[in-house]
């Protein structure tokens, strides 16, 4: 019987396995919770953020639960070991990471053989005292009827069963080295209601009680007082007795009953176990049971002898190996609480701030571009510069504004040192043609010839930056985008890259799809505002992967942005990427911009 009931322990936790391995999904290579994986997601994606204090949580998955192990019970009559089977299911959820409720049944029977004769109390000993025998059950063995000495060396085999509600108290899983541990502490505490039947290999096979025992196993106290001498007589009561217990044990009276027959009692469990957690699946443990209540007959017998009326009541025990699997989908349930590291994501919070650059605001030429971002670290003190640092230089003569004397030299002369246009005092008609014949030409080419500068594919454009979680394009940039309107329509070919990019922070899922909501709001901006074909556009996006290259520290600011530049040859118009809704839009006012929250999704 008992290896059967372990081969079928086996085959379940073999097919638990199988069934794990076939469910593995991103959670498993760590313990990042989506929001979509919390009771709240709103709460938990403001958590991310910074603008919620605590995150949401987890809507973990019921851990159900089998046991197979040894069963004993150790009372008044000698135990067997291997005494016995104990089974069971159970099933378990997390009230929080350190606590959990528990339902447990078990079912499970036990055997005892004692090695010393007891009396029955007719059967008057030295100090004139009865012997222990002294419920009703047992009057087969009065001396003073029949054929009999008085003496039964106690056998019985127990069934017992109980379910119980335990409170389950683990910390394997508050780590401060290391994301998860794959063992886990634990103990119980219970309590429940439990039935037993005892059943008593009391008569032989006719019926009769046992006789001369003592005589018939050549029992001396000099044996019973060794371990080997004990085994001896347990072996010649085995070899006597027909090992069918047939009589029910004597049941405590005036308890609360099921029927008649069916005795009930409440039962304190109390146990401390140890599991290995094999996926985020499936985890097996070995755990120790102690089963106590209010009821010294799970052996059949209460009293040794008439003088030794203890009140000791008999108490289960059992050493058991647990096999547990998670119930429902790991797509939308974490494992439970106590597989998981509440400080984690407090730790990798932690471990990202030290990692992030901090904004460098430092200009040591004072042109009033950071050096993180100029292209011209030493400009020249008191000169203009434009958006990368660069000194201006309005008429390309060569001079910068702040050494030109004449910042807008007239076309087709040669300038002197301080950038003057070298113009003869007086004109001939040869001069006067010269001068109109080169004017005339160069409107021309503005006018017919836009479409051939070769300066386009050279202009700086500039980049917008954007609030955290935000892609509505602010005020302060609209001159920037005024700047990128101005160079597509002096240059009706030129095609432009509009590229998205956000911070370190948040997965890269909900990045990507921000990336993309702030690239096409810059690109809207422009083809409503300043009729610009949206052809001549690529709308991409890089998300989180192409920080800044800066030295020292930056700040997320930078990285929050819209790049622009004159198309590559590998670049292309991208769609929208897979991912949750990300960022908030929003309208603003005036005729510059208005934005829909909703567009591109």
């Amino acid at each position: 019987m008992t290896r059967k009931i372990y081969l079928v322990i086996f085959m379940i936790g073999f097919a638990f396995a199988g069934i794990q391995a076939q469910d593995n999904n991103a959670f498993e290579n760590g313990n990042v919770v989506s929001d979509e994986l919390t009771k709240d997601p709103e709460q938990n994606a403001k958590w991310r953020m910074g603008q919620a204090n605590y995150s949401a949580k987890p809507k973990d998955a019921w851990e159900l639960g089998v046991h197979l192990g040894h069963f004993f019970i150790d009372g008044d009559v000698d135990r067997t070991l291997p005494g016995g089977y104990g089974m069971g299911l159970h099933l378990r959820k997390a009230v929080h990471y350190v606590f959990s409720l528990r339902a447990d049944f078990f079912y499970g029977q036990a055997t005892g053989l004692d090695p010393q004769p007891w009396g029955h109390k007719s059967k008057i000993g030295a100090n004139g005292i009865g012997g222990g025998l002294v419920e009703s059950t047992f009057d087969d063995y009065n001396i003073n009827s029949g054929e009999t000495n008085g003496e039964w060396f106690p056998s019985h085999k127990t069934r017992y069963m109980y379910g119980a509600l335990q409170g389950v108290l683990n910390i394997g899983n508050i780590l401060f080295h290391k994301d998860r541990n794959k063992w886990n502490w634990y103990i119980t505490l219970g309590a429940g209601f439990s039935n037993h039947v005892a059943k008593l290999d009391l008569l032989d096979a006719n019926g009769d009680p046992y006789t001369n025992l003592r005589q018939q196993i050549g029992w001396t106290s000099d044996k019973f007082d060794t371990k080997s001498g004990r085994s001896d007589i347990k072996s010649a009561i085995s070899d006597l007795y027909d090992g069918e217990y047939e009589t029910e044990g004597y049941k405590k009276k005036g308890i609360f009953r099921l029927g008649d027959e069916t005795n009930i009692h409440v039962v304190f469990t109390g146990s401390m176990g140890v599991s290995r957690r094999i996926s985020k699946r499936f985890n097996i443990g070995i755990e120790h049971q102690v089963m106590l209540t209010d009821n010294d007959y799970l052996d059949g017998i209460k009293f040794r002898t008439a003088d030794d009326q203890t009140n000791n009541a008999d108490i289960g025990h059992y050493t058991n190996i647990r096999l547990a699997f998670n119930l429902g989908s790991m797509d939308n349930k974490t494992e439970p609480l106590y597989w998981l590291n509440p400080l984690d994501a407090t730790f990798n919070d932690i471990a990202e701030l030290k990692q992030r650059p901090v904004l460098d605001l430092t200009d040591e030429d004072g042109d009033g571009i950071i050096d993180m971002l100029d292209q011209e670290l030493g400009s020249p003190a008191g000169c203009a510069v434009d958006t990368r640092g660069v000194t201006l230089d309005s008429d390309n003569d060569g001079l910068s504004d702040c050494k030109d004397k004449e910042t807008f030299s007239p076309a087709g002369y040669e300038i002197d040192s301080e950038g003057v246009a070298i113009v003869p005092a007086a004109l001939s008609e040869n001069d006067v043609n010269r001068i109109v014949d080169a004017k005339t030409a160069a409107m021309s080419s503005t006018i017919t010839s836009m479409a051939n500068r070769t300066d386009c594919g050279k202009w700086f454009l500039p980049m917008v930056h954007f609030d955290s979680d935000k892609y509505s394009i602010k005020p302060e940039y609209y001159g920037h985008l005024h700047h990128v309107a101005n160079v597509m329509q002096m240059c009706p070919s030129t095609c432009v890259s509009a590229v998205g990019h956000t911070d370190l922070r948040n997965g890269n899922d909900y990045n990507r799809v921000l990336s993309y909501n702030r690239a096409k709001a810059a690109v809207d901006y422009l083809v409503t505002n300043y009729g610009i074909d949206r052809s001549r556009f690529n709308l991409m996006y890089g998300g989180e992967e192409a920080p800044l290259s800066v030295t020292g520290n930056a700040s997320n600011l930078m990285n929050r942005r819209v790049e622009f530049r004159v198309c590559n040859a590998g670049d292309n118009d991208m769609g929208r990427p897979e991912g949750p809704n990300a960022g908030s839009g929003g309208s603003r006012s005036g005729s510059t911009y208005s934005g829909n929250k909703n567009s591109g999704y």
